[in-house]
């Protein structure tokens, strides 16, 4: 599971006209699902982003999270953070997974956000969405489930 995180101070979701989703000060989330994914990389992921320290303190360093400064997430799926682009010139997506497994995955990251206390919003799962972001700093974090395997090789 992939994470594009996003730091803003306001941000929307538009679905055929009509605004779905919109937060002030907080992050967006971008969120794609790879195949063999499961709850295990949500949690893994939903800790990440709910702790994540990329907003600055009265010093200015990165020493508070979402959480912490009382901010909003704004969840988005979106299957092309799985883009395979070595060959060619369009990419390849055979590593999203299925809509059938990916949607439940997405559900459970925005019920877990919110139990960990932030207030959600989000786009909606398999239609074109138009999203405004108004980006702070800009600060972009990219996260990758995967990682969970990795964190302890030092």
């Amino acid at each position: 599971m992939r994470v594009l995180l996003q730091r803003v101070l306001e941000a929307s979701v538009t679905v055929d006209g009509t605004v779905v989703g919109e937060i002030g000060p907080g992050l967006v989330a971008f969120v794609g699902v790879e195949t063999g994914d499961t709850m295990q990389d949500v949690d893994y992921l939903v800790d990440k982003v709910v702790n994540m320290r990329i907003f600055t303190d009265e010093a200015g360093k990165f020493n508070n999270s979402v959480l912490t400064v009382k901010g909003s997430l704004l969840v988005v799926s979106q299957f092309t953070l799985l883009a395979d682009t070595h060959k060619g010139r369009r990419p390849n997506f055979i590593a999203a997974a299925d809509p059938s497994i990916a949607e439940p995955l997405c559900i459970t990251f925005i019920e877990r956000a919110r139990a960990a206390g932030l207030t959600v919003a989000s786009g909606r799962f398999q239609q074109h969405m138009l999203v405004k972001i108004l980006n702070d700093g800009p600060v972009t974090i990219f996260l990758d489930s995967k990682e969970k395997f990795t964190e302890n090789r030092l």
